[in-house]
């Protein structure tokens, strides 16, 4: 089942709720009991590392040329 977020016309509170597809349009604010409900457009992120994000990366280096990522004096701090 899927997580939809909505706003509550009536109180303004914010909230999630499980709903199957064909009860989507019935939630009911868990604040104040009210059907006047709007469906917000929900957003997800993804967090990684930077080491993490730079360790995937294959291949020659950007900043130097180097065959592989790591090798190069850019990356050790020689420069």
């Amino acid at each position: 089942m899927p997580l939809f977020e909505y706003r509550c016309s009536s109180c303004g509170k914010t909230f999630e709720d499980l709903v199957s597809g064909d009860q989507r349009d019935r939630a009911v604010c868990r604040h104040c009991g009210s059907v006047r409900v709007e469906r917000l457009l929900s957003t997800f992120s993804v967090a990684r590392e930077a080491s993490a994000l730079a360790a995937a990366e294959p291949g020659p280096c950007g900043a130097c040329g180097a065959p592989q990522r790591g090798a190069c004096a850019m990356e050790s701090g020689e420069w």
